[in-house]
């Protein structure tokens, strides 16, 4: 019988490229370009031989352009990865890249797989607009949409049970349902940029982020893209409330809520005797992960309760981790979670470098760049454990638990 003792998974490495702004500096890199330019850096930069890697596995949220078909597979080969290795691709929309991280990791701890690619790519200013084929001859009733962000096409059936609200609508009525004020979220915006801008001048983001040269056009030289492009450090308190809310009645402004954006990023997950077999130490280990379903009118809510099945299995409590990670898809949305989680608006624990309102939210990457994020503040701290969550589109929330290896 074969040994059915579950191993452990580990991060190895990991690293991303810099986050554009939507028709940004990297508007003209295709999605798959930019994930293989990722995963090429990161992999060349391990001694871990070619053949050693089980499969890729990519979060991606659109899919509806150059990233179709399994951006996975094609990305890794793009990167050079060898033909034996698989692609996996996997959408849970923003959850993606964590998503697609804890696949890798559930893999390493049932033993099918000692080593893989993990990781996210988004290019939010690429993708396509949609139109539907014609139901019949002379079909005037085609509908158009833009695949950029949010639902579409969707099905009536569904509306009438749960609702039709757009993703900033979802933060309002959770500012609604609890009381989250528009000062408090434009506070917490606030904070989000100014933390940001310590941590890049402290030079926290120079080791995360891969450069990328991007061709420019008229024989100009090649732009090199090596930092976030989205941060906004004058958004002060003054600044934000100047801005109009997005519905009436609402807090959510542009100001207050994450980036429409492009970027990739990726990780190498694997067992304890791949590192061993190379002479290399894991930085990080996965204890746990969780999925949790919520009304989709508030799917903000969502982290809250994958963050508590997350603890339940690795055995720990919230006030036993050292650094709490929400992506801040809107800062009502971060607010409501905290409150719920019963975790103080200011603790310093929470998004420490600042987040996504700041840093940007290239849909499929973020996941995977909160786990990377994570494992460096942990080993920049010296702290020990770390839980990261995403809300997610239609409902849900996904966590999981980090544990830095000393």
């Amino acid at each position: 019988m074969p040994d059915q003792k579950m191993s452990a998974a580990f991060i190895y490495d990991g690293g991303r490229s810099a986050f554009g702004r939507h028709a940004g500096s990297l508007a003209s890199v295709r999605p798959d370009n930019l994930l293989a330019h990722v995963i090429k850096t990161v992999v060349e930069r391990n001694p871990f031989a070619a053949t050693a890697y089980e499969d890729v596995i990519i979060g991606n949220t659109n899919g509806a352009g150059e990233d179709c078909r399994n951006v996975a597979r094609f990305a890794g080969l793009l990167a050079g990865m060898d033909t034996a290795v698989g692609g996996l691709t996997v959408n849970r929309l923003c959850g993606s890249g964590l998503a697609a991280t804890l696949d890798a990791a559930r893999a390493v701890k049932v033993g099918e797989g000692e080593l893989f690619v993990s990781g996210g790519v988004e290019s939010m200013s690429r993708a396509p607009i949609i139109l539907t084929k014609a139901q019949s001859a002379y079909d005037r009733g085609q509908q158009i949409a833009d695949s950029t962000l949010g639902a579409r096409f969707t099905n009536p059936a569904f509306a009438a049970a749960y609702g039709n609200d757009a993703m900033p609508q979802t933060a309002d009525n959770i500012a609604s349902d609890i009381g989250i004020s528009r000062e408090q979220s434009d506070s917490f915006a606030a904070a989000s940029q100014a933390r940001y801008e310590a941590a890049r001048a402290d030079g926290f983001y120079q080791d995360e982020i891969i450069p990328i040269e991007v061709p420019q056009p008229r024989k100009q030289p090649a732009l090199m893209v090596d930092a976030d492009e989205h941060p906004r450090p004058a958004s002060t308190m003054a600044a934000l409330s100047g801005l109009r809310t997005l519905f009436d009645d609402g807090v959510v402004t542009a100001g207050n809520a994450s980036g429409i954006n492009d970027g990739a990023a990726a990780l190498i997950i694997g067992n304890a005797a791949s590192g061993e077999k190379v002479g290399l130490k894991p930085r990080a280990r996965i204890i746990a992960g969780a999925i949790a379903g919520v009304e989709p009118r508030v799917m903000g809510f969502g982290p809250v309760f994958a963050i508590r099945k997350a603890l339940a299995r690795a055995c720990l409590e919230l006030g036993e981790m050292d650094i709490i990670e929400i992506n801040e898809a809107f800062a009502p949305q971060v607010l409501g979670c905290l409150k719920m989680l019963e975790v103080d608006f200011g603790d310093s624990r929470v998004n420490p470098n600042g987040g996504a309102i700041a840093i940007g939210h290239p849909l499929g990457a973020s996941g995977a760049r909160l786990a990377i994020t994570a494992m460096r503040q942990l080993e920049r701290s010296k702290g020990r454990y770390a839980v990261i969550s995403l809300c997610i589109g239609i409902g849900q929330g996904i966590a999981a638990v980090l544990e830095r290896v000393e």
